[in-house]
């Protein structure tokens, strides 16, 4: 299922972002600068819209790609790096101290 609402980053800790991710960090550029609204759009049909559980915001799972390719990582090393690279959990819009949970194998 996907939200009807846009996720926002409602945490106390967020200002951290200005002190510990330079105005000039790569992934905090390309963030401010592209909109990625337009994958939603797409992919809006794609979900179920009142069954299930809620889906990882679809431009989250875009932008885990670009990391992915930009520093030539796995995909478990970006998972890693996303639950303690400050830059990284900026540049996926997540609360300086949201937890990944570990899928299920």
């Amino acid at each position: 299922m996907i939200s009807n609402q846009q996720s926002l980053i409602l945490s106390p800790f967020s200002s951290i972002y200005d002190i510990v991710v330079p105005k000039d960090n790569m992934l905090r550029q390309i963030n401010e600068l592209v909109d990625l609204s337009f994958i939603l759009n797409e992919l809006q049909d794609k979900y179920c819209h009142d069954n299930g559980r809620n889906a990882v915001p679809p431009v989250r799972m875009f932008k885990y790609l670009l990391p992915k390719s930009i520093f030539d990582l796995s995909d478990v090393d970006v998972v890693e790096r996303s639950k303690y690279d400050m830059s990284f959990k900026y540049f996926l819009d997540m609360a300086p101290e949201e937890l990944l949970s570990t899928p299920v194998r």
